[in-house]
C-alpha cells in the first residue's frame, strides 16, 4: 500500500526528536556525549549510562542546557540484569524508550602473536556482548511498541585489517557490524531500524597516546583521505539522522564516518 505523500511541514520536521527518549551507553565518553548532545539538541530526553556514576553525572550536568531532560543511570554494559534494570528505570522515569545508541566499548592493541587471551576476551565482552545485551533489552521494548531506532557503534577496523595490533578490537567491531545486520533483518517486521556508525580513529583520551605520537599519527593519516583524525562532533549528524524519521527506510546499514578511509 502506497504511503501518503509528505507535506512540507513533515519534511521540515524530519529530524525532530521531540517526545522521544534515548539511551546512550558509554554516555560519559567522547562519542557518547557527542551523541547525547545531538539527540538532546533535536528535542529528545536522554539517559546516559555506564559504570561510573560520577562521570555520568558530570556529563549530564555539562549537557543540561542543551535541551530535553538528561539523566545519569549507572549500569555495567556487560551485566544483563544491570542493563535490564537501567532500561526499566528509564521507562519508569521518562515514560518509555525510543532510541538506543551503543557507545560503550574499549580498545587495546598488541601484536596478534602476543595478545593476552584474558585481555582479548575482555575486549570482546565489552564490545560485542555489551552491545548485544543493550540491543536485546531495548529491542524488546521497541518490538512491543512496533517502532524504534537502534544505532550501534562499529569501526573502520571492523571492515579492514591494520598492522597496529587490532586482532581483538577489529574482530569485535566486525562482529558488531554483522550483529547490526542480523538484528535489522529480524526486527524489520516490527518497524525497528538497526544501523551502525563506523568511525575512523578519532580524538578521545583513549586514542591520545596514538594520535600524539608523530610516527603513529603519520601511519593513521595516510589511511584517511580527508587528512585528519575525526572529532566527536563529526558523528552528531549521523546519529541524529539514524535516530530520526529521516532514516525510516534505512536499516542494516554500516555508515562509515571515516573521512574516506574505506573508499580505496
Amino acid at each position: 500500500m502506497e504511503r501518503e505523500e509528505w507535506g512540507i511541514d513533515e519534511i521540515r520536521n524530519l529530524f525532530d526528536l521531540s517526545g522521544k527518549v534515548a539511551i546512550v551507553t558509554g554516555g560519559a565518553g567522547a562519542f557518547g556525549k557527542a551523541a547525547a548532545k545531538g539527540l538532546a539538541a533535536y528535542g529528545a530526553d536522554v539517559v546516559l549510562t555506564s559504570r561510573d556514576l560520577a562521570k555520568l553525572e558530570a556529563a549530564a550536568e555539562e549537557l543540561s542546557d542543551v535541551g530535553g531532560r538528561i539523566l545519569a543511570i549507572s549500569a555495567d554494559a556487560t551485566d544483563a540484569d544491570a542493563v535490564e534494570a537501567m532500561v526499566a528505570q528509564t521507562v519508569d522515569q521518562l515514560g518509555g524508550v525510543d532510541i538506543l545508541v551503543t557507545g560503550a566499548g574499549i580498545a587495546n592493541r598488541f601484536p596478534a602473536e602476543e595478545f593476552p587471551i584474558d585481555e582479548w576476551q575482555r575486549i570482546m565482552d565489552a564490545n560485542v556482548k555489551g552491545t548485544y545485551i543493550a540491543c536485546q533489552a531495548v529491542g524488546r521494548r521497541l518490538i512491543e511498541k512496533g517502532a524504534g531506532k537502534i544505532i550501534t557503534v562499529g569501526s573502520v577496523r571492523g571492515m579492514l585489517g591494520h598492522p597496529g595490533g587490532y586482532s581483538a578490537y577489529g574482530v569485535s567491531k566486525g562482529a558488531v557490524h554483522l550483529l547490526t545486520k542480523q538484528l535489522a533483518t529480524e526486527w524489520a517486521k516490527h518497524h525497528v531500524n538497526v544501523n551502525c556508525i563506523a568511525p575512523c580513529i578519532f580524538w578521545t583520551p583513549l586514542t591520545q597516546q596514538v594520535l600524539e605520537d608523530p610516527e603513529l599519527y603519520k601511519i593513521f593519516m595516510q589511511r584517511i583521505p580527508w587528512g585528519r583524525a575525526a572529532e566527536p562532533q563529526d558523528f552528531i549528524g549521523a546519529v541524529v539522522y539514524l535516530a530520526s524519521a529521516a532514516s525510516d527506510f534505512i536499516t542494516g546499514q554500516i555508515l562509515y564516518t571515516d573521512g574516506g578511509s574505506t573508499s580505496g
